[in-house]
């Protein structure tokens, strides 16, 4: 081979390496992409196609590798050069004025700074770099030696596998998942017929410790770096420390400060203690640290903590109530879920009445009957759980619960697949499932058809005015004022958001179809890739494979949905309907313009420059998605003359509002 074309192909996959890690700290650390998906992804195409053509070029560190190795047969043991230890923990004022006496004692100063950041629910792990280079990350394990999971680290996004600093040293951070993506993730497996997370942190932790890098890829893990463990760099503290891992492009919490006290620093436990449930991800206490390095130092550390550090742990929330009955819900995909219906109780801001169990082994694991005295909590503090019958309160009239061997809905004999934890109704045509297509068809991140829930959906069913989601653009208003509760008004505003749905994006109708295994990422890859849904309907399996994230499990579900026969003459009701097919071209951005990919946005009240559709179109080819309600998942709340409840709802979840003039900034 000429060595001048191999040195060329270095440059190149060399330049490749440091644009697409680039694109990563924007798109994942600092949440600002500034390119699109389709032109990430054939950055990464061109540096595979080199690093294929020329193997000696191919460089474990490189961003190619960050999808996942082939399976590990064990994990082996990594040695801890600064021990990487837990915290004692503090549990109420007192405990953390004690830990204060106990610094200043061994200091002899009469006041000592602290440096007080959040306690992330995650999977504490170590990354060692050489010279700038991720090279190995560890667990905790026993604070001495842990499990080298370095090849599922590589697949963590934020985690850079490039410092833009030729340093040696160990970072140390928490491994966590956003809630949103753990309910997300429990809801495949709870489809697929898996054991669901106990939480996120479970999630997490069985995410890296399992063996199989391409799993953990495929989990929406995420990392924030708190401190160091063995390093060479001149820093005097805390404070300073966490600005400096910043500053290499390293993930850190921002919500940290430096309180002079211990009654400062009770005040920043009792200020987060209720922000921390409007985070997306899970916190459970305050991490105090000794703000001064030189005090940590001489301070040291026991054989199992260091005396420099505690963990304020805030009270677990938990209730006890009274399993009134428990019945089953059938979804969209034929999983029979049981159902807790509880009496009322107040959790965590909201009155729950009802919590899923899940499945038939954990009612029997954790012996749960009906009439039972319970404990429940919020698992994620966002879905209820319970936690645990109070055996000892048991009078004898409690009853045991038996999953039905019949659907409840259309009596078809239910079946418990093999490796499966759930039982199913496999009736294609049961009314139940039918119904919870429909709610998510019109689901908000689906084709989000406001006022279309359960109850009017199941109406619609049972008065037999739709059989499938084709039959909701042929319904008028006269034939809903018909309905129970559905006034003239409401039946027009409803048929209005029927309408308005025509013009959603490709993505949004193949993620409301309800095709198995197929989320809305999902949806986004195949929309971006095939453009319209004739195209998709007529794609092979090979072809879709091609796709990056789309194997064969996720192909062979849409090959299967569209050979179907259900689904041709539904197809044909949606043509006939008018409803978009296609996939709008994301606009190229021109210098200046700002990158809205993945922003969802919400309007109300009217506008002077734009109509509602005309500001919906803007954004949307800009990348972003529009929804017709406020939820802790809105990024923008456009608030045009006379705005509305939309306005008040936004404020309390703490969503960004921004005025036209604002709006006009984002998309010209």
């Amino acid at each position: 081979m000429d060595n001048s074309e191999l040195e060329k192909a270095r440059q190149k996959v060399l330049t490749l390496r440091r644009k697409i890690e680039e694109h990563n700290y924007n798109y994942h650390v600092l949440d600002r992409p500034l390119i699109d998906d389709h032109k990430f992804d054939q950055l990464m195409r061109e540096l595979q196609e080199l690093e294929d053509s020329y193997p000696e070029l191919q460089d474990p560190d490189s961003p190619t590798r960050r999808v996942g190795a082939e399976p590990l047969s064990a994990f082996e043991a990594l040695d801890h050069k600064v021990p990487m230890l837990g915290l004692d923990n503090a549990f109420n004022k007192e405990e953390l004025a004690d830990f204060d006496a106990r610094v200043r004692r061994l200091t002899g100063l009469d006041m000592v700074e602290y440096l007080c950041e959040l306690k992330i629910d995650g999977l504490a792990v170590s990354l060692q770099y050489e010279e700038g280079v991720f090279k190995r990350g560890a667990t905790r394990g026993d604070g001495y030696t842990g499990e080298d999971i370095t090849q599922n680290l590589r697949t963590v996004r934020q985690i850079p596998l490039q410092l833009n600093d030729p340093l040696t040293l160990e970072a140390r951070g928490e491994v966590y998942i956003n809630r949103s993506a753990f309910e997300q993730l429990n809801q495949k497996r709870e489809e697929q017929g898996l054991i669901l997370f106990a939480n996120p942190r479970n999630a997490a932790a069985g995410s890296l410790r399992q063996l199989d890098p391409r799993l953990a890829a495929a989990r929406p893990l995420r990392i924030f770096i708190y401190g160091l463990g063995e390093h060479y760099l001149n820093i005097t503290g805390q404070k300073e420390l966490l600005a400096y891992l910043e500053k290499l492009r390293l993930p850190v919490n921002s919500n940290y400060t430096v309180c002079c006290g211990p009654d400062e620093v009770w005040q920043y436990c009792l200020e987060w203690q209720e922000k921390r449930h409007n985070l997306p991800y899970e916190t459970d206490g305050i991490v105090v640290k000794v703000n001064r390095l030189d005090l940590q130092k001489s301070l040291a550390n026991t054989a199992r903590s260091p005396r420099w550090a505690i963990a304020y742990k805030y009270p677990p929330e938990e209730k006890t109530t009274r399993v009134l009955n428990i019945g089953v819900n059938v979804g969209r995909t034929g999983v029979i879920t049981p159902v807790a219906f509880l009496e009322p109780v107040s959790l965590g801001g909201t009155t729950v009445q009802r919590a899923s169990l899940h499945n038939e082994d954990l009612i029997a694991e954790k012996d749960i009957m009906i009439g039972d005295t319970v404990v429940i909590h919020k698992a994620g503090e966002i879905i209820p759980e319970v936690v645990r019958a109070e055996k000892d309160k048991r009078s004898g009239k409690e009853k045991k619960f038996q999953m039905p061997r019949n659907c409840p809905s259309c009596d078809s004999q239910t079946i418990r697949l093999s490796g499966e934890a759930a039982l199913r109704c496999i009736n294609p045509s049961c009314p139940a499932q039918l119904v919870e297509k429909l709610v998510h068809f019109a689901s908000r991140r689906a084709m989000d058809i406001e006022g279309l829930g359960p109850a009017i959906a199941g109406m619609l069913y049972f008065k037999e005015l739709v059989s499938d989601v084709g039959d909701l653009y042929f319904l008028g208003v006269e034939q809903l004022t018909g309905l129970d509760r559905m006034a003239e008004k409401s039946a027009s505003n409803l048929i209005s958001a029927i309408e308005h749905s025509k013009k959603n994006p490709l993505r949004r109708l193949i993620f409301g179809l309800g095709i198995s295994f197929v989320g809305e990422k999902a949806a986004r890859l195949l929309a971006k890739k095939f453009g319209s849904l004739d195209r998709l309907q007529n794609a092979g399996k090979e072809e879709l494979t091609e796709i990056a994230e789309i194997g064969p499990k996720i192909a062979e579900a849409v090959v299967s949905f569209f050979d179907t026969a259900e689904t041709r003459p539904l197809l044909d009701k949606l043509r006939r309907t008018g409803v978009n097919l296609n996939e709008p071209e994301v606009k190229t951005l021109q210098k200046g313009e700002i990158d809205l990919s993945g922003k969802v946005f919400v309007f109300s009240g009217s506008m002077d420059k734009y109509t509602r559709d005309q500001a919906a179109a803007l954004v949307e080819e800009r990348g972003a998605q529009v929804s017709s309600s406020v939820s802790k998942n809105t990024d923008y709340l456009v608030a045009g003359a006379e705005p509305g409840s939309k306005l008040t709802k936004a404020r309390e979840l703490g969503v960004e509002i921004i005025d036209q003039n604002r709006f006009n900034d984002l998309i010209s």
